[in-house]
């Protein structure tokens, strides 16, 4: 039996060692009795030097209060995704994410197991990217230029009822510095919504900081929000937050949902009282900012999954915007497309005039998950695909997404007579078309008012029906 222990712990050793994510695992007394490959070559230590030692003879930055493992061991409790910076006994720096869990036998604590991810290089490209950014603020000059916001209420497309209800409120709420929550699916173009309200404001000529919740986590968010004071933990230096960045512009947080729920109490508070206190720091700081926020999700739902405090929606919630899907604004896929178009012939130095009916009537029929963004992707996917020299998008030229193989794409060689009703209302719009453009002499401009539509729309209309000018 003695045997067969001794090679099961050999095999479970040595699967340990296989892996890509470091292992180390202490007794009760916070002695390593188990550390493998991976967290030798992270640290920077050789095995033989780290068994039988504790965790702050190996690494004497760490302290009772800042090492995982230890307080595994204290309080019994396991500890996810936690992020620690530590030194190794070789003055080697180290940040990795921890997932930390206490063994137990018969309900007593006899050690603790810690799996560790290494972000040590990805850490230090975080802090070169926020030191440039300190940089940047702090550079002479820097608060008398424009902000970073590059879109304007013109730069957003659409005819929907809807949508333009929205960009008109979006348009009111420029004159104010309430805060602002707007809702949409991704890919909606909530980030350009917020430029465009700072870009028509008071505050055009001050920063516009935009942040995405969901891309950092949560103990480097605190950091890059509020800023940090020298000493706050091992390497912090001086910094100014996104609030200090901000200070008389407009600060945007995307996936707003996706921030811890402690730092959301900590936002409130900024919010109420116009006052921020870097990370380890202990004066606070005036600022005078507009906060402008938005979610992939509803409201509700954000709310009844907890991933949103109530108190801090109801004070972001003054002005509410609601993009909707372009599924739900398919007259506007045309107006989106030949504005892509325009924009792809100058990057590709193409020529494109258009897009064939069939190509527009499979993208009319397309569901659109990703919305304008994906839209925008398509249309310069095709101009990867499409010859220099054509200038019409086919249907062919169409990612594989949209013309799904199991879906015929040749019509059938003998059509069915067309009495079914969408031909009857297509066959009444291309009537009313032509005899408004003979009442107002074949002019596109007036003919488009008249009939209440873009004149981009009125256009795509004349080609697909192939009405000219008599």
């Amino acid at each position: 039996m003695s045997g067969q222990r001794d090679q099961g712990s050999a095999y479970f050793e040595k699967v340990l060692n296989l892996l890509d994510v470091g292992v180390h695992l202490v007794n009760d007394e916070g002695m390593t009795v188990f550390y493998n490959d991976k967290m030798a070559e992270t640290d920077g230590l050789p095995r033989e030097q780290v068994l039988g030692r504790s965790v702050f003879e190996l690494f004497p930055s760490l302290t009772q209060e800042t090492s995982t493992l230890t307080k595994v061991l204290q309080t019994g409790t396991e500890i996810r995704e936690k992020i620690q910076t530590y030194v190794s006994m070789t003055g080697k720096r180290i940040t990795t994410i921890n997932s930390t869990y206490p063994l137990k036998e018969n309900g007593r604590i006899i050690g603790a197991l810690e799996v560790a991810k290494d972000i040590t290089s990805i850490m230090h490209l975080h802090d070169q990217i926020l030191d440039l950014r300190h940089q940047i603020y702090e550079a002479p000059g820097w608060k008398k230029q424009a902000g970073s916001a590059r879109y304007h209420f013109s730069d957003l497309i659409g005819s929907d009822p809807a949508f333009l209800r929205t960009i008109a409120f979006a348009k009111k709420a420029s004159r104010t510095s309430s805060p602002v929550l707007i809702c949409g699916p991704t890919g909606t173009g909530k980030e350009l919504v917020a430029q465009s309200i700072h870009n028509a404001s008071s505050r055009r000529s001050r920063p516009f900081i935009a942040q995405n919740c969901a891309a950092v986590p949560g103990e480097l968010m605190e950091g890059i929000m509020f800023g940090t004071s020298r000493g706050a933990f091992t390497g912090a230096i001086d910094r100014a937050g996104l609030f200090e960045q901000a200070n008389g512009g407009t600060l945007f947080l995307d996936e707003l949902s996706s921030l811890d729920l402690v730092l959301q109490a900590k936002l409130l508070r900024v919010l109420q009282d116009g006052l921020v206190r870097r990370v380890g720091g202990t004066k606070e700081q005036q600022v005078d900012i507009r906060i402008i926020t938005a979610m992939n999700i509803e409201p509700t739902e954000a709310l009844a999954r907890n991933v949103l405090r109530s108190d801090l929606f109801y004070r972001l919630n003054v002005v509410n915007l609601t993009l909707p899907p372009l599924s739900r604004r398919k007259e506007d896929i045309p107006l989106l497309t030949q504005h892509f178009i325009e924009t792809f012939n100058e990057l590709f130095d193409m020529k494109v005039t258009g897009v064939a009916p069939d190509a527009m009537e499979r993208m009319l029929q397309y569901a659109w998950p990703g919305n304008v963004r994906e839209l925008s992707h398509a249309i310069e996917s095709t101009y990867n695909i499409m010859e220099p020299e054509c200038n019409i998008i086919e249907e062919s030229h169409l990612p594989a997404s949209l013309v799904p193989t199991m879906l015929p794409i040749k019509m059938p060689d003998v059509a069915p007579p067309r009495t079914g009703l969408p031909e009857k209302v297509k066959q009444l719009e291309k009537e009313a078309i032509e005899r408004a453009l003979a009442e107002h002499n074949y002019n596109v401009t007036l003919t488009a008012q008249a009939l209440g539509m873009k004149r981009q729309a009125l256009q795509y209309k004349l080609k697909s029906y192939g009405i000219a000018r008599k």
